[in-house]
């Protein structure tokens, strides 16, 4: 697919989909004429960029830990994934997400304890 096909199935712009790129997260292949074409995993792939660019690490740190984290890598080798250059700053990022997993379940739990509450009374609206 083009870089405009990806662009309109994950919602990122080609813009972002260049700079992934040139930073060395996202892999095109090039056609004879040089345009940029992505197989269908590129698909999960952008997705995933987005979901780790959204919690909060750097596209340095994803560049280091994304080849270890395909579906390819169910548990990532150390033999064939280098440690990272921050590795503090990736334990940090963890807990950060682990924190706002909790705040996440948590709220859900409110919520749903909530419209319970009011299916219980009779409420349906």
């Amino acid at each position: 697919m083009k870089i405009g096909d990806l662009a309109a199935r994950t919602g990122v712009a080609p813009r972002l989909l260049r700079y992934y790129e040139e930073v060395g997260i996202l892999h095109p292949f090039r056609s004879s004429n040089g345009y940029r074409t992505y197989g269908e995993p590129a698909v999960e792939r952008v997705l995933q960029i987005r979901e780790l660019l959204e919690a909060g690490l750097t596209t340095e740190m994803i560049r280091e830990v994304l080849p270890c984290l395909g579906p390819e890598a169910e548990r990532p080798d150390p033999g064939h994934c280098p440690a990272p250059k921050d590795l503090d700053g990736l334990r940090r990022q963890l807990a950060t997400i682990e924190r706002r997993i909790d705040v996440l379940q948590r709220n859900r739990r409110a919520i749903k304890d909530y419209l319970r509450a009011w299916a219980e009374a009779g409420v349906t609206t």
